[in-house]
């Protein structure tokens, strides 16, 4: 039963949050964006966690396909959520994003790639292939974070 949850919490965050990230900012103030891209990021951390739980529990990783895929679509659609005007001090973003903006849009890229690769791994159905791309796709987020976001 707490498989098949994990199953349906990884399955239906994030394609929610890949929507969340694809909808056009335009017309929202700058706190709304703030909050949109912290609720997109909260519902793709739960439902990264959701995968790696899903498949320690011994889980058909090609049921993780959609999700892995969704992943990718939220990293390629991130630089996007950080417009101008968007480093308010709620915001744990730092200046860096803005200022070093192809440096930004590189992690993005490569967090999308190790995505895509997870995808892969989980059409494949190797468990352990998926833990290790799992493993990639996890250093791709703190390298991001690492530069581009202010610690908790």
């Amino acid at each position: 039963m707490r498989r098949t949850l994990l199953l349906v919490a990884a399955q239906v965050a994030i394609p929610l949050t890949a929507a969340l990230a694809q909808a056009p900012a335009a017309g929202l103030t700058p706190g709304e964006i703030v909050a949109a891209r912290q609720t997109g990021f909260a519902q793709s951390r739960g439902s990264f966690l959701a995968m790696k739980a899903a498949a320690e529990a011994g889980a058909d990783v090609k049921q993780l396909v959609a999700p892995a895929r969704s992943l990718g679509r939220w990293a390629r659609t991130l630089p996007s959520l950080f417009p101008a005007d968007t480093d308010l001090p709620n915001s744990k973003a730092l200046p860096a994003v803005w200022s070093d903006r192809p440096g930004f849009e590189a992690r993005a890229a490569a967090y999308d790639a190790a995505a895509r690769q997870l995808a892969d791994a989980a059409q494949s159905g190797d468990r352990a292939a998926f833990l290790t791309r799992w493993g990639e796709v996890a250093a791709a987020c703190s390298a991001c974070h690492d530069s581009y976001r202010s610690p908790d």
